[in-house]
């Protein structure tokens, strides 16, 4: 276990091509779940934890980490499961998300495994819109559920989505930038607060639920048109989806004549720990944390009234 926890803090600079590393745990019973240790701060055997009145009840408490105050949640509660019990013998992975930091809870921790994101899938068909997964992924005959996070956070906490009136009076008259961008994430909830935030942009927006989607759309629209500009503004990408990620993805466009001139913003949790030499390696044109509607929308203001 010590090997485990140690190398987390080494690990937390990776970024591949279209590679990741899991951080694999479990939470109540066999199943294994896995989280990229990109977004991985620490793990640490859970502390004592400070009970505070009117908690969230899937915050079973707040510990004092090197000098800061974090809310650990229990992960398993969160996704419709049996709290964990054994407080004293689980761990908490310390862990950034969406420009905050907080502690989940977790029963034990495994083992760090390097993937090809194009091993990682979608969740099956039939799964529902009620399930906690964005992706999935099979290890030594074993499914690994990878978690969308962001849902489980946005339950607890939910983020503002709607943009400020000072940026919103600032905004250009629709007439002077173009109207269709594309938002590429895994997270439905994710999705959903970007259209939520360029509501006020008046924009046409197509979705695509990750990167190998996203670019399969995009060459299939330029097959007849000479530039992709013809038909998009710009696009929005997440940097970790199954199949193909953001920064792939981007590298993808740039390498394409017919789509290399597109506008293309990475939007992701990733927030304080992003590499920003990858992202000027495969040409993103800019890089902006989850989840701020005014950066959000502002920039895409900018972007389409240049494009």
């Amino acid at each position: 276990m010590a090997s485990i926890l140690d190398s987390v803090n080494q690990r937390t600079q990776l970024v591949g091509q279209n590679r990741l590393e899991l951080l694999l745990f479990r939470l109540n019973g066999r199943q294994t779940f896995g989280i990229n240790v990109f977004k991985v701060r620490e793990v640490l055997q859970c502390p004592k934890l400070t009970l505070l009145p009117r908690l969230n009840s899937l915050i079973r408490g707040v510990a004092h980490i090197r000098g800061q105050t974090i809310s650990v949640i229990d992960l398993s509660a969160a996704i419709g499961g049996r709290p964990v019990q054994d407080t004293e013998n689980s761990f908490i992975i310390i862990s950034e998300y969406n420009r905050s930091v907080q502690g989940f809870l977790v029963a034990g921790v495994e083992r760090i495994v390097n993937l090809n994101w194009d091993s990682v899938l979608p969740p099956p068909q039939g799964s529902g819109k009620s399930n906690y997964l964005t992706a999935v992924t099979e290890l030594n005959n074993e499914l690994v559920e990878i978690l969308d996070v962001e849902k489980i956070l946005d339950e607890i906490t939910p983020a503002k989505t709607d943009i400020s009136d000072e940026v919103a009076a600032n905004l250009s008259p629709i007439t002077e930038r173009k109207r269709r961008i594309m938002v590429v994430d895994d997270s439905a909830v994710a999705r959903k607060q970007i259209v939520r935030a360029l509501e006020p942009l008046g924009l046409e927006i197509e979705l695509a639920k990750d990167g190998l989607e996203a670019l399969r759309r995009l060459e299939e629209l330029v097959k007849d048109k000479e530039d992709i500009n013809e038909v998009f503004g710009g696009i929005i990408s997440d940097i970790e989806m199954p199949e193909m990620d953001g920064y792939t993805l981007t590298a993808s466009i740039r390498d394409n004549p017919k789509l290399t001139s597109l506008k293309v913003i990475l939007h992701t949790s990733l927030s304080g720990v992003f590499n920003q030499a990858m992202v000027q390696k495969v040409g993103a044109d800019d890089f902006i944390a989850k989840f701020n509607p005014d950066e959000l929308a502002g920039a895409i203001d900018r972007y389409l009234k240049e494009a």
